[in-house]
């Protein structure tokens, strides 16, 4: 180890045995021009260690001074090491009655060193003057304990290096290089349990990185629930990317103090953190900071298109379908959609697909209110008017906004930033109608469930405020992530145990369904109650089950699928071709928008 300075302390350990300092000694001082000195001490030490062993007086006289005399040399003998080395004496003599002096202070304070009766003495001493400390550790009479303080000093070592990363935790703003740094510094603090993968580029070619925390990362565990949070959609809405950032500290410090609850939630979680889905904008909105930022100074990326606008219209199309009876979940995406949408919006869409995500939340800023789908209202013909545009889960997304909302310090209080949400949590529609949104995505392409968290009245607030944001929101993504857990979840097998991709999940009086992923497990979030729930996959007859749902973790349901005869799955085919076939239609003309 490389002293790079000085420190205010030196620690010298003296031998139960022999009652010499043991082989550690603080560093050389530095020079005034920065350079260490000859450590001169160490060879004093040595000749001082000879000559004590030759004299079988040593012993006796360090047991028995305690003449005020002593006291008054051993003084002496310091000023006169700190003048020539400032940390210690460097003569013969200087080193034998700084021993008598020690034995002398040690008899008073009962704690000496002593060879018979193995105890320790472990002496602080001032690293400017060289001079003891009155502190003494706890003495050790058996010699077999000697091993244990050693290991104390292993502990608190690794409590000082712990400590460290802890304080280099600052609350700033952060940078694109910034941002990396700190997502490569918590891989690197929690490497077992945590990854750092790229989803895609931004129009300059910026990454779009997500940290993962799993106790398996990058492999996803059959039962075992994806979650992601994404922020800075919006270039110039700062809060969220910085938020997610202290959240992924917050979560590999935790994991490794033992935390039990962060631990069990990386153990039995997936989790996906995207800090920065536009660091275009990002970098345009900080080159004029907090205090000269405006309202849509890098909102959008590089292009200047608002991600939130730039998602496939899937709503126009599910509208549709609520008419018609049509098809309820995963809903196809236009023709060309792939060369309609920026590169940041493909990239989080094929994010999508590739990870089945169970629930999700979306970072912005310029409001303080938990907003969840629909977003875009039925009824576009309603000009300068608001409509609430529910989902079939209403319910569940009520609740999970009131989740983040009052685990948040101020949010269900209603009040903020001069408009009034009650509860702190608003439907998207019947606040403002939305067309293209993330969040309506979600829902109509994939199995999850997303809400829109408005989190500051600045959209970029200055940087001596994100310790209290911080404070404020902390205990409210915990929260919220636990979501995730609540419902039921299972395997879908076919008679030989197989898993079933692609089955469909059901659940009477909800028209909305999700499908069982890659290995057969599926996810259901639902509130507290009984629900009947059927399970059906092309090619397989149906089951159906009843269950009762608790307000703690998920319930467990799992489906065995019987082989369908030959000529129900033909008409299953047909169904199916008919229903995929006609949801392209109104794609092609979706309506005034």
């Amino acid at each position: 180890m490389q002293w790079e300075g000085p420190e205010p302390w030196g620690v010298r350990v003296l031998s139960p045995y022999t009652g010499r300092p043991a082989d550690r000694e603080r560093p050389p001082p530095r020079e005034a021009g920065g350079q260490a000195a000859q450590p001169t001490h160490r060879q004093a030490d040595t000749q001082t260690h000879t000559q004590a062993d030759r004299q079988t007086q040593h012993r006796q006289t360090h047991r028995d001074a305690d003449s005020q005399t002593d006291r008054h040399t051993h003084r002496q003998a310091d000023s006169q090491s700190d003048s020539q080395t400032g940390t210690q004496a460097d003569s013969q003599t200087d080193r034998q009655t700084h021993r008598q002096a020690d034995s002398q202070s040690d008899s008073q304070t009962g704690t000496q060193a002593d060879s018979q009766t193995g105890r320790l003495t472990v002496r602080l001493t001032d690293r400017h003057t060289g001079r003891p400390i009155d502190r003494q550790a706890d003495r050790y009479t058996d010699r077999q304990t000697h091993s244990q303080v050693w290991k104390m000093w292993s502990w608190a070592l690794a409590g000082v290096l712990f400590l460290s990363t802890v304080q280099a935790i600052d609350f700033r703003h952060h940078r694109y290089e910034d941002l990396v740094r700190a997502l490569l510094s918590v891989q690197n603090e929690c490497p077992y349990v945590t990854r750092v993968y790229s989803i895609g580029r931004s129009v300059e070619g910026r990454h779009l990185y997500v940290l993962e925390f799993s106790d398996h990362p990058g492999i996803h565990e059959p039962m075992e629930p994806e979650f992601k949070y994404v922020g800075n959609m919006h270039g110039n809405e700062v809060l969220g990317r910085e938020l997610l950032i202290q959240f992924s500290q917050f979560l590999c410090e935790e994991y490794r103090a033992g935390n039990q609850r962060i631990t069990q939630l990386i153990q039995d979680t997936r989790i996906h953190i995207l800090p920065s889905m536009n660091p275009d904008g990002y970098e345009v909105a900080a080159q004029q900071g907090p205090e000269f930022n405006g309202y849509l100074t890098g909102r959008g990326n590089s292009r200047e298109v608002d991600l939130n606008r730039n998602f496939p219209d899937l709503n126009s199309l599910m509208y549709y379908y609520e008419k018609t009876d049509g098809q309820n979940h995963h809903l196809p995406l236009p023709d060309n959609w792939e060369e309609q949408v920026e590169p940041e919006t493909l990239a989080v869409i094929k994010w999508m697909q590739n990870y089945n995500f169970v629930l999700s939340a979306n970072l912005h800023g310029g409001a303080v209110v938990a907003n969840y789908p629909f977003d875009k209202s039925r009824d576009p013909r309603m000009r300068g008017k608001t409509t609430y545009s529910a989902t079939p889960d209403d319910k569940v997304f009520k609740q999970l906004a009131k989740t983040y909302s009052y685990a948040h310090s101020w949010m269900h209080k209603g009040w903020n930033c001069g408009d009034y949400f009650d509860e702190g949590i608003t439907n998207g529609a019947s606040w403002y109608s939305l067309s293209k949104g993330m969040q309506d995505f979600n829902y109509l392409h994939t199995n999850c469930f997303e809400i829109t968290l408005e989190l500051s009245c600045d959209k970029f607030p200055l940087a001596s405020v994100l310790q209290k944001e911080w404070l404020g929101n902390r205990e409210a993504l915990v929260s919220y992530l636990e979501q995730v857990h609540h419902g039921i979840k299972g395997m879908v097998y076919d008679e030989n145990n197989n898993p079933i991709a692609n089955a469909v999940i059901s659940v009477v009086g909800i028209h909305h369904d999700i499908t069982s992923g890659a290995d057969g497990d599926y996810f259901r979030l639902l509130l507290p109650g009984t629900y009947t729930v059927t399970a059906s996959a092309e090619g397989y007859l149906p089951s159906t089950s009843t269950v009762t749902v608790g307000p703690a973790e998920a319930i467990q349901l799992h489906f065995h699928l019987k082989p369908a005869p030959k000529d129900v799955n033909l008409n299953k085919n047909l169904l199916n071709k008919k229903e995929t076939h006609s949801g392209k239609t109104p794609l092609r003309n979706p309506g005034p928008r």
